[in-house]
């Protein structure tokens, strides 16, 4: 659906994305997370066709977005973080308007229009100022404005700043409503929990570079590995960790009160005659499980790692 090549934007001497290259499969749901200035912002306007790169190439659908900007924006459906209204403007005023921009005759206007504001939970607003709206509904509008001439790609550009909290879920519920339908959405978000429950697949940014991206159990693989292992105990701890200790590709990586974390390289069967030996030994071991990464430890990691090189490229990355 999504392919990018090796996609640069340089500002002068600053480059803003660097070497950038991402494949986004027709259904994914796809959650782009960064720090401020990352280069997400820039990569989603080349993207749209809003903006040249100085290299590389994006293709969507078929489509040469750089060489092709017209047909590229029937292609894509865009909202923005912030987006301007009409004065005096009522909410079907406002989708026939941009329905004629496509050169859309009136009857398909008011029969996508309807369907639309459906989807959005806006039937009951279509007589209502579009300036008058809570800023939850004038989003949930822009979506169902971006859907007007069905595009192959809806990409989303922080669709829940400033929203509150029942807005939010109200967004979400819709996003995972049209990802149900199939319909491939690029969402750029900082509210990684969010992203974690809706998103089959990640991209992480950081200083231009794309340091992680693909599906978010492989990625998270990638980085946390299936060797995350914590036991809980209530006696035993110093025993424990000898114990452990004494297991070829087993580290120790942290001692809590009641807690051990281990990294380790060993198969179930291994994992459970060490158990077996702890308790053994008279450790009260009351529980042991697979530690399971977050999008939020996730992108600590991989944003860590790239600081600590330096910004060196593509510190991580696993392709669909």
């Amino acid at each position: 659906m999504l392919q990018i090549n090796n996609l640069y934007k340089n500002y002068g001497k600053f480059k803003a994305v660097k070497n950038l290259s991402l494949h986004i499969p027709k259904g994914d749901l796809f959650g782009f997370v960064g720090p401020n200035g990352a280069g997400k912002t820039t990569t989603i306007r080349i993207m749209c066709g809003l903006m040249l790169p100085s290299a590389g190439s994006v293709t969507i659908n078929g489509v040469d977005a750089l060489t092709h900007q017209k047909e590229i924006k029937r292609q894509i459906g865009y909202v923005p973080d912030f987006f301007g209204v009409y004065d005096n403007l009522k909410v079907r005023e406002y989708m026939d308007f941009y329905g004629s921009m496509y050169r859309m005759g009136s009857r398909e206007i008011q029969k996508l229009s309807d369907d639309l504001l459906e989807l959005v939970n806006l039937s009951d607003k279509k007589e209502v100022f579009v300036d008058t709206l809570s800023r939850g509904m004038k989003q949930r509008l822009c979506v169902a404005r971006a859907l007007l001439h069905n595009p192959a790609l809806l990409v989303l550009d922080e669709p829940n700043s400033g929203l509150d909290p029942r807005a939010r879920v109200e967004m979400k519920e819709l996003l995972l409503n049209l990802r149900g339908m199939g319909k491939t959405i690029v969402i750029s978000s900082h509210i990684l929990s969010e992203l974690s429950e809706m998103c089959n697949s990640i991209g992480i940014m950081d200083h231009g570079t794309l340091v992680a991206s693909g599906r978010i159990e492989d990625v998270m693989d990638s980085v946390f590995g299936n060797d995350q292992l914590i036991i809980t105990l209530e006696e035993g701890r110093d025993t424990a960790v000898r114990i452990a200790n004494e297991h070829a590709g087993v580290k120790v990586a942290s001692v809590g009160e009641q807690e051990l974390k281990l990294t380790h390289s060993l198969t179930k069967q291994e994992i459970a005659g060490m158990i077996g030996e702890m308790i053994a030994a008279g450790v009260l071991v009351t529980g042991f499980h697979k530690q399971e990464g977050s999008l939020e430890t996730l992108f600590m990691r991989v944003t860590e790692n790239e600081e600590q090189k330096g910004g060196t490229e593509n510190a991580v990355k696993s392709s669909h």
